[in-house]
């Protein structure tokens, strides 16, 4: 069964006319919860929240609509406010098609049955990608990343791939744990969690942040990204991918994965597609693809069902 989504709707003062023609005063404060109709048909789909809802809307509206046409599919996106949200919306089956990293997804996997069909090829080409540990370029006591011990720590979430896990596999590769920090903490509140970590190390907040990499490019207009430096990266470790909850219908998943194959870069209309998106390519994966991201989590102590 699929369920309405709640939206929250942000109003402001707005004039508006009567029936005479003359200008009111429409208070548009008040908050009103906004139920949708169910619809028995609809294919919901959920870009994981790392970063702002706009720039998830934005980055993958082209896409949905792509995929609708060529699947004649009702496939909507869908806005959960948190990592944590989200996989539960998998097992609750209010998400029918999870774009997310391969941390959540083993995650999800685990927990909930939810199935590997596809992973994309990033801008630079590669089906993987890093971590980045960042701080302040004028913070002097930070030149290494041994200089890292004793210092609080801002990272995405608690199952963030390239802001958490790939950082903390990382740093304990070099000889550092957990309890060498002075402070460990995840960016708070609903979506936008990458931008935050930049932002929090770019004011000061915390010593070093971890983000994956491309998250300083959206964050580039905001802040004098020149005082931001990367003081190490992580290994490369496989790249977003794409999962179909449990018992979803197998022709709706060879559907859609048979509609992302056909995307061509090289094709003008697609190109615009997949750039907004911020990939270049959708390929085929299964779930042994994501072993490595399993092995990862067994080493830094991190339990698939915490």
């Amino acid at each position: 069964m699929k369920y309405g989504w709640m939206i929250l709707l942000f109003f402001s003062l707005l004039p508006g006319c009567g029936e005479n023609g003359s200008a009111i005063k429409v208070d548009l404060t008040k908050k009103e919860m906004v139920i949708l109709k169910e619809e028995p048909d609809v294919i919901t789909y959920a870009y994981l929240p790392q970063y702002s809802h706009t720039v998830s809307h934005t980055r993958h509206h082209s896409l949905i609509q792509y995929l609708k046409k060529e699947t004649g599919l009702n496939i909507k996106q869908i806005f959960p406010d948190t990592f944590d949200e989200h996989m539960k919306m998998v097992g609750q089956k209010k998400i029918d098609i999870s774009f997310s990293n391969p941390f959540i997804y083993i995650k999800i996997s685990q927990r909930y049955g939810a199935n590997a069909f596809a992973r994309i090829i990033e801008m630079n080409g590669k089906d993987k990608f890093s971590g980045q540990i960042i701080c302040r370029a004028d913070n002097a006591s930070i030149q290494t990343l041994s200089d890292c011990r004793n210092k609080s720590w801002i990272a995405v979430d608690s199952t963030s791939a390239g802001g958490y896990l790939f950082p903390l596999g990382h740093f304990i590769d070099h000889g550092i744990i957990k309890k060498d920090f002075r402070e460990i903490a995840f960016s708070p509140g609903p979506g936008g969690k990458q931008e935050k970590v930049v932002l929090s190390v770019y004011a000061g907040k915390y010593d070093i942040g971890t983000i994956r990499e491309g998250t300083l490019d959206v964050v580039s207009d905001k802040i004098e990204i020149n005082k931001i430096k990367i003081i190490s990266m992580t290994d490369q470790y496989p790249g977003w991918m794409y999962a179909a909850r449990k018992n979803l219908n197998k022709k709706i998943v060879e559907k859609i994965l048979e509609a992302f194959e056909k995307l061509d870069f090289n094709n003008k209309t697609h190109r615009e597609i997949l750039e907004s998106a911020n990939f270049i390519k959708v390929i085929a994966s299964t779930d042994s693809d994501f072993d490595i991201v399993r092995q990862l989590a067994a080493k830094v102590g991190i339990s698939l069902e915490e």
